[in-house]
C-alpha cells in the first residue's frame, strides 16, 4: 500500500509568483550577470518588486499585441533572463508559454511551431536573421512579437507598446495547460511537455517543504537553462523566502569566480556538468566557493569526486551537497545529501529515497527477471508533479503510462535499505556493461585530469570511452590503463575537446548523438 499525501486542488500560477513574492519581500535583491534584452535599462541589480513590475508591464504589452487567455506563446530567443520574465508575463494573462531552447536549430523550431498550431512567437532580431531566416513564419504563427530595438516588417515590437493599459491577471482552472517545456530531443524532434498549474504545484510542494528546513536567508546563486522548468520552480521557492538571488548566464569558471567572490553565495545550484567545470574554482585565489553552505543538483546524478572537491572548497561549518533525481516530465523524485566526510566514499549510482508521501518509485522487471544490479528493471514513478501530456502526441505519452505510474526510461534497482540505484538510460544500455555511469564515476574519481568521461556504444556495440581532459592536455596512456584495469571490456579511449561534445540545454551530453558522430568518423576514416 502506497501512502500518498495528495496535493489537493492547489495550483502554482507562474504569472503571479513575482507579485506575490514582492508583497512579502519587495526589496529582496536579484543580481544578474548580464543585461536583459527586454529591458536593458533595468541594469543588473533589481529588486523583487521591480521584477514583479516588469512582469506586469510586459503582460500588458503582450495583451496589446493580441495575446489572449489559452493562446500558445512560443518563446525562442537568445539565452537571457528575460525568458523568465516573458514566460511569466504570458502566464499572467492566461496564455500558455512554450519554451524553446535557444540551442535548437531552425528546422527543429519550425517543426515545433507547426505542432503548436499557429502560436504567437516571441523572438529577437538575431534569431529572425539567423535560425529562422528561412522559416515560413507567416504560415506557422499568428504573429511575431519582437524583443529588441530593431523593428521588422510584419512583426510587433514590444518596445512600441510601452504604456499599454493595465490588465488584471487571469487565473485559469488548475488543470488547464500552464506551461510547455521540451525534452532533449536526443532521438528526434523534441516532445513538448505540458504542465498545468496543478502539476506545477505538485512538483513545487516537496521543494517548498525541503526549503523550509533551511533557516538561514542565504544568497542563492543559480545557473540553469532559462527554458527549463527548474528555473521557474527554483524562483517560486526562493523568491517568497526573501533570499537574495544571483542569476548566472555565463557559467565559464573565469566569469563565475569574480562574481561569486563578490556576492558570496551560500546556496549554489547548477547542472552536474557545470559543477564539474567549477572544480576549477576549488583552488582559485579568490576562493569563490568559500561561503557556500549548500550545493544542489537536480538534473542528473553527480560524480562523487566532484561533490567531494566542491565541498572541500567551502569554509562553512558542515556544508552539504543535495542530490536529486528528477525528470522534465515529473520534477524531483528521489534525493539524498552528502557531507565533506562521506561524499568521496559515495556510490554515485545510489540516488537515495523517494520524498515521503509525495513521490513514489517502483522497479518493474525487464525480461521477466527480478530487478538487481546485474539485471536492472525499469524505473517507474508516481507523483502529483507529473506532466499531463505531450502536446499533439497523446499516444506517445500514453505509452509511458501504466495507470498512475510513469515509466522514466531509466533502469536500476532498489537495495535492501529501500534506496533507488540508477544504472543507465534504457536506450544507453550496452551489452557486457552493468552500468556505463558507474564506470564513469569510478574512472573520474581516479583521474582528476579528466574534465569529462562518457561511455557510449561503438559501431559493434562495444563500450567506447570518450574523454576530455583539463586544458586539452594529452591523455596519459599508462595512467588510463591503470584506472580502467577492472573494465577490460572497454575499447580504446577517444579523446575530444570538451567543446565538441554535443549537449542538451541542461548541459547533459547527448550520448546517442555522440555515438552517431563516432560511427560517422569511423566510417569516414575507413573510406
Amino acid at each position: 500500500m502506497v501512502l500518498h499525501i495528495p496535493a489537493g486542488r492547489n495550483g502554482l500560477y507562474l504569472g503571479m509568483v513575482p507579485e506575490e513574492a514582492a508583497a512579502r519581500h519587495p526589496y529582496a535583491p536579484i543580481t544578474l550577470d548580464h543585461d536583459m534584452d527586454l529591458a536593458p535599462e533595468a541594469g543588473r541589480q533589481i529588486t523583487v518588486a521591480e521584477l514583479a513590475g516588469l512582469v506586469a508591464d510586459t503582460a500588458d504589452r503582450l495583451w496589446a499585441a493580441g495575446v489572449r487567455p489559452r493562446d500558445h506563446v512560443a518563446l525562442y530567443k537568445s539565452h537571457n533572463f528575460d525568458i523568465y520574465v516573458l514566460a511569466c508575463a504570458a502566464a499572467r494573462i492566461g496564455a500558455t508559454p512554450a519554451l524553446l531552447s535557444p540551442a535548437l536549430d531552425g528546422e527543429t523550431v519550425t517543426a515545433l511551431l507547426d505542432r503548436l498550431d499557429r502560436p504567437h512567437l516571441i523572438t529577437d532580431p538575431g534569431k529572425l536573421a539567423g535560425e529562422l531566416a528561412r522559416a515560413p513564419l507567416a504560415d506557422l504563427t499568428s504573429r511575431v512579437v519582437l524583443v529588441g530595438a530593431d523593428g521588422r516588417p510584419g512583426a510587433v515590437s514590444l518596445a512600441d507598446l510601452a504604456g499599454s493599459p493595465r490588465r488584471h491577471p487571469v487565473r485559469l482552472a488548475p488543470d488547464a495547460p500552464a506551461l510547455m517545456t521540451h525534452t532533449s530531443g536526443t532521438t528526434g524532434i523534441p516532445k513538448l511537455v505540458v504542465h498545468t498549474a496543478r502539476s506545477l504545484y505538485g512538483r513545487f510542494r516537496p521543494q517548498q517543504k525541503l526549503a523550509a528546513l533551511i533557516r538561514e536567508r542565504e544568497t542563492y546563486a543559480i545557473h540553469v537553462s532559462f527554458v527549463h522548468s527548474r528555473m521557474f520552480m527554483a524562483l517560486a521557492v526562493v523568491l517568497p523566502k526573501g533570499m537574495p538571488v544571483v542569476v548566472v548566464d555565463d557559467g565559464a569558471p573565469e566569469k563565475v569566480a569574480p562574481l561569486f567572490a563578490k556576492v558570496r553565495p551560500g546556496f549554489v545550484e547548477t547542472h552536474p556538468n557545470s559543477f564539474m567545470e567549477w572544480e576549477e574554482l576549488v583552488d582559485h585565489p579568490l576562493r569563490p566557493l568559500a561561503n557556500v553552505k549548500y550545493f544542489s543538483g537536480t538534473f542528473d546524478a553527480i560524480h562523487p569526486p566532484t561533490m567531494q572537491r566542491l565541498l572541500a572548497a567551502s569554509r562553512r561549518h558542515k556544508p552539504l551537497f543535495f542530490q536529486f533525481y528528477g525528470q522534465s516530465e515529473c520534477g524531483p523524485l528521489v534525493g539524498r545529501w552528502y557531507t565533506a566526510r562521506n561524499a568521496g566514499r559515495a556510490n554515485g549510482r545510489c540516488l537515495g529515497f523517494p520524498i515521503p508521501g509525495m513521490t513514489h518509485v517502483r522497479i518493474v522487471p525487464r525480461e521477466g527477471r527480478r530487478p538487481s544490479k546485474q539485471h536492472p528493471g525499469f524505473i517507474e514513478v508516481m507523483t502529483d508533479g507529473r506532466a499531463v501530456n505531450y502536446y499533439a502526441e497523446d499516444e506517445r505519452f500514453e505509452r509511458e503510462l501504466n495507470g498512475k505510474w510513469w515509466r522514466t526510461g531509466d533502469v536500476g534497482y532498489r537495495d535492501r535499505f529501500g534506496r533507488i540505484h540508477l544504472l543507465d538510460r534504457a536506450v544507453d544500455v550496452i551489452p557486457n556493461v552493468e552500468s556505463t555511469l558507474e564506470i564513469e564515476d569510478t574512472v573520474l574519481g581516479r583521474l582528476p585530469e579528466l574534465s569529462e568521461l562518457v561511455v557510449v556504444p561503438g559501431a559493434s556495440r562495444e563500450p567506447v570511452p570518450v574523454v576530455s581532459t583539463r586544458n586539452n592536455e594529452p591523455l596519459d596512456p599508462l595512467r588510463w590503463r591503470q584506472a580502467v584495469v577492472e573494465f577490460p571490456q572497454l575499447a580504446d579511449p577517444v579523446q575530444l575537446p570538451l567543446s565538441e561534445l554535443p549537449r542538451t540545454a541542461t548541459m547533459k551530453v547527448q550520448r546517442i548523438e555522440l555515438s552517431r558522430r563516432l560511427a560517422a568518423r569511423t566510417a569516414e576514416r575507413s573510406a
